[in-house]
């Protein structure tokens, strides 16, 4: 329980509970001040995305290149598809679901918010763009001139930025969802879109089942076997997911379930369950692809097009496979698809990132259990390639 107290998840509740109290009773003066350290806060934020991006999505490409097997080849595009085949069918779903949620995006008798008081403008050291295509050229080239040193000064970079995050981006996350929130409360848009909210968390974690069935059924279809030799012995590693919001964290479990399983050969299970704990992220992408639907309609008037949807769906699958190991740390990796793609602005991804956070969890959760399915493919894909394991 004090884990909890002290968890992201909790100060964000914290944060959501007390800014819209805030934003509630305060006058405009009050809000005023709010408003102001939100810019200020979104400036912090926003000037980090860029090394962000090319603090993971650099490294991670590098490290491919010395694995370059046909088991690792397939575990990357079986990852891939199944993150991309779940944004998809977010995607359809949004489109399906969400005109339907009876969203009200009409400012008509809202509030207006006072004018910020002053402005610490902050430049980001590159257009978010900019750094997305740097990190794959840069990634790329030092794979394919297999320079060590540029991936070691990569990796240390990957820990700089790390710190980064956990010193900075981190800790004021509450503070600037806190007065987002505020805002949102002040104005009345809050108010109108809290059952909204507690039906799009609801309907996501759903569609994890949904994805991690699919998954399993198309599993046991390719190798002939029963997949619920596997997903039987998942219930500990589904659990202490949700617990831990972590996929490293819970890696010990899920190696523990997956030996379980008499249908996963073990040299597979060693190779696959950590990989894909760092590369799967299905779970989450599903969650973000509807999350953005449903705040693009709240605050934006409508859903995206299709032409964007796509592309962000294809990039997304790309971008999580370096995401940082922090909770939200897909939506964090991917801000500069959310912003540069979909044209998000500062509430909007403070909006992304408060939803993700509180149900990362659950997508966590669907992340690891589903790797199950994704290690029982590679077993029958080793047995017909390389025989049955000795």
């Amino acid at each position: 329980m004090k884990k909890f107290f002290s968890s992201l998840v909790f100060q964000l509740l914290m944060a959501v509970i007390i800014g819209a109290v805030v934003g509630l009773v305060c006058n405009k003066e009050v809000m005023s001040v709010l408003v102001t350290v939100k810019y200020v806060l979104g400036q912090i934020i926003f000037f980090c995305i860029p090394l962000i991006i090319i603090g993971f999505i650099a490294p991670s490409i590098t490290k491919f290149k010395s694995n370059a097997s046909k088991m690792l080849g397939l575990a990357l595009i079986l990852a891939y598809v199944s993150s991309v085949g779940a944004a998809l069918m977010s995607t359809v779903a949004g489109y399906g679901i969400i005109p339907h949620l009876h969203i009200d995006s009409n400012v008509a008798g809202l509030k207006e918010l006072p004018e910020i008081i002053f402005k610490l403008d902050i430049p980001q050291i590159m257009p978010v763009m900019s750094a997305l295509v740097f990190s794959i050229f840069v990634g790329l080239a030092i794979s394919w001139t297999n320079s060590a040193v540029s991936e070691k000064l990569l990796d240390e970079f990957q820990q700089i930025v790390l710190q980064i995050v956990a010193k900075f981006v981190i800790p004021i996350l509450p503070f600037f969802i806190g007065t987002t929130f505020a805002g949102l409360a002040y104005e009345g848009s809050l108010s109108k879109q809290l059952p909204v909210f507690i039906a799009v968390i609801l309907i996501v974690i759903v569609g994890h089942f949904i994805w991690m069935g699919l998954l399993y059924g198309l599993a046991g279809i390719y190798s002939r076997k029963n997949p619920a030799e596997v997903f039987k012995h998942y219930g500990p590693a589904y659990l202490t997911a949700v617990g831990t919001m972590s996929s490293a964290a819970t890696l010990g479990v899920a190696l523990t379930c997956a030996r379980k399983s008499k249908v996963l050969r073990k040299d597979c299970i060693d190779f696959g369950i950590p990989l894909f704990a760092n590369i799967h992220l299905c779970g989450s992408v599903l969650t973000e692809t509807f999350f953005v639907m449903v705040v693009s309609s709240i605050l934006y008037g409508g859903l995206p097009s299709i032409g964007k949807m796509l592309l962000f769906v294809v990039l997304l699958g790309i971008f999580a496979i370096g995401a940082p190991g922090v909770p939200g740390g897909t939506v964090m990796a991917s801000l500069g698809l959310i912003i540069s793609v979909l044209g998000f602005d500062q509430t909007g991804t403070a909006l992304m990132l408060t939803i993700f956070a509180l149900q990362d969890s659950f997508g966590t959760a669907c992340n690891v259990t589903g790797d199950g399915a994704l290690t029982l493919m590679l077993s029958a894909y080793a047995d017909k390639k390389f025989g049955k394991e000795v």
